[in-house]
């Protein structure tokens, strides 16, 4: 543990050298002279490598058992420095002002089907999961039943309330989003976005649910890049709370009638709106 994170200082200071950074912007959508740039690449580098050295030789499962259950004031409390960083990295009230602050962020008025296709995405993005979840029961039961017994202890007081199931869709779906999607994803691109935002959720250890939530950050990142970080919360905080009040039954035949809708709606005006773009031929 102790040598990744000293390979990790090391990483982090290397990004911190201009030559470094002209290299990396070959291949990441950053500004090499910019020190604003210089430093989320550096802060991202500490936060990933100090997410894998705890997730590779420390039993997370096992501590989360042994903290107290997340309450409302700890959702709220451990998700806002999230917010607050991003609204610093942009430069609010330093380098632009709160409408452009906004704008950077990618919070803009979605056109009418792109609230649908977020919708469609959360219900693809539940099944996946669902996907992943027998997987991960299939393969190696012990490990899943150890990061469901540690879910159900770190969130089960939340999702015991409506109030509870609210807070836990909206406040990450939000506040995550507006980090990784809107603040860090036009810089550091998305697959390193994705693997930065996979690398938080120290949670769920080395299991399946850890690949689904890369699964989850990749799709969030493509609905970011194509149309804009409106739409990724929306998505992010409908599959949050799908998970939250769980399908089942009859819920579950109607749920997938409505998800093949959703995504005929959004396939359509997705191909519409490619044909609108396309030049017409003489």
């Amino acid at each position: 543990m102790d040598l990744t994170i000293v390979v990790t200082g090391f990483v982090g200071a290397a990004v911190a050298a201009r030559p470094v950074r002209r290299r990396l912007s070959r291949v990441l959508p950053v500004e090499p002279d910019n020190p604003v740039h210089a430093l989320a690449l550096t802060l991202a580098v500490i936060l990933f490598g100090g997410s894998v050295a705890l997730v590779s030789f420390t039993d997370v499962l096992g501590a989360d058992l042994s903290q107290p259950a997340l309450n409302a004031s700890d959702l709220i409390f451990s998700e806002l420095p999230l917010l607050i960083l991003a609204l610093a990295g942009v430069g609010l009230f330093m380098r632009r002002d709160l409408r452009a602050a906004v704008v950077r962020l990618g919070f803009v008025r979605p056109t009418w089907w792109q609230p649908v296709l977020a919708l469609a995405a959360a219900g693809a993005f539940i099944a996946a999961a669902q996907a992943m979840f027998g997987l991960g029961y299939a393969l190696d039961p012990q490990l899943a039943h150890r990061v469901d017994a540690s879910s159900q202890h770190v969130f089960g007081a939340l999702s015991a309330t409506a109030l509870g199931i609210a807070l836990l869709a909206v406040v990450p779906g939000l506040s995550e989003e507006i980090l990784f999607r809107g603040a860090l994803q036009p810089r550091l691109g998305l697959l390193a976005t994705a693997l930065l935002f996979t690398s938080t959720h120290t949670e769920y250890g080395l299991s399946f649910v850890t690949l689904e939530v890369l699964v989850l950050a990749i799709g969030l990142g493509l609905i970011r890049r194509y149309t804009n970080t409106t739409t990724s919360c929306v998505c992010h905080i409908t599959y949050n709370l799908l998970v939250g009040i769980g399908i089942a039954g009859v819920m579950l035949d109607v749920a997938i009638g409505v998800e093949v809708v959703l995504i005929g709606i959004s396939a359509y005006a997705v191909w519409d709106q490619r044909r609108s773009r396309t030049p017409a031929h003489p």
